[in-house]
């Protein structure tokens, strides 16, 4: 199976040689990839494919063993507050404070991301107002559902005008019409000049809404194509499963 490689135009990420082992064990195998600014890329591989790996070294959450991490210009290694200050986080966990309201959870987040103090509040209202919760500001966040946190986590997110946005299995625990709800928001909010990376197994939305299509098995990258070059969600699980060649779940994805 080929794997096509992009060639650098634009970037706002570029890895080269990214190797992160624990022990003896190697999450993270070789990887060189160019990211360009303003791309939608999903990235898909079984549990232990290395994936949630790749995305904290991005953030500089954690460092690699070997290879280099440059982000919009920026040696991970030697500027990883500032980078830090680029990045927009979505998670699956969205630690958020549930004894705080709506508006104290974005006004506290607004401080730690450094958002200037006069244009904090005029700030977290036009967000609040984006993602639809304006109107439940001042009610505690331990009585949302699962939907709103998560529409709130994308507030969050967006709160410092990132350009960089990354998301790690943003789907878990959302119904069918929370999905929905995340999706229209996340399109909606913020500049299309954003560039977002998404780990999610979900093949059928994230082909819905993605540019790009990364398949990683091992710590390795196997599959690396725009989603113009697919012809369909379908083709895109047989490719899955051709490369990924495990048991799967219900809903065609390896969760091994």
């Amino acid at each position: 199976m080929q794997v096509i490689n992009i060639a650098p135009m634009d970037s706002i990420i570029s890895i080269t040689g990214l190797s992160k082992s624990f022990g003896l064990r190697k999450a993270l195998d070789g990887i060189d990839l160019e990211i360009h600014k303003g791309e939608f890329v999903a990235i898909f591989g079984p549990n232990g494919a290395g994936k949630t790996t790749l995305l904290k070294i991005i953030s500089t959450v954690s460092e690699p063993t070997r290879g280099s991490v440059v982000i919009n210009g920026l040696d991970s290694k030697t500027d990883p507050n500032v980078i830090r200050g680029m990045i927009g986080a979505i998670s699956h966990e969205t630690y958020l404070y549930d004894e705080l309201t709506a508006k104290e959870n974005l006004l506290f987040f607004s401080r730690i991301y450094g958002v200037e103090k006069s244009a904090m509040q005029e700030q977290v209202d036009k967000l609040l107002k984006s993602v639809k919760l304006f109107n439940r500001a001042d009610e505690r966040v331990g009585s949302f559902s699962r939907g709103m946190k998560q529409r709130l986590s994308i507030a969050r997110a967006l709160l410092h005008s990132p350009v960089l946005l990354l998301m790690d299995e943003p789907y878990t625990g959302l119904d069918q019409q929370a999905a929905e709800n995340f999706e229209r928001v996340l399109m909606n909010t913020g500049s299309s000049e954003v560039t977002r990376i998404m780990i999610t197994h979900n093949i059928e939305r994230a082909f819905e809404l993605c540019d790009r299509m990364l398949i990683m098995d091992r710590g390795k990258i196997l599959f690396d194509k725009m989603k113009k070059d697919i012809c369909s969600a379908p083709e895109f699980r047989q490719e899955y499963l051709s490369i990924v060649e495990k048991d799967i779940d219900e809903e065609g994805i390896s969760n091994y």
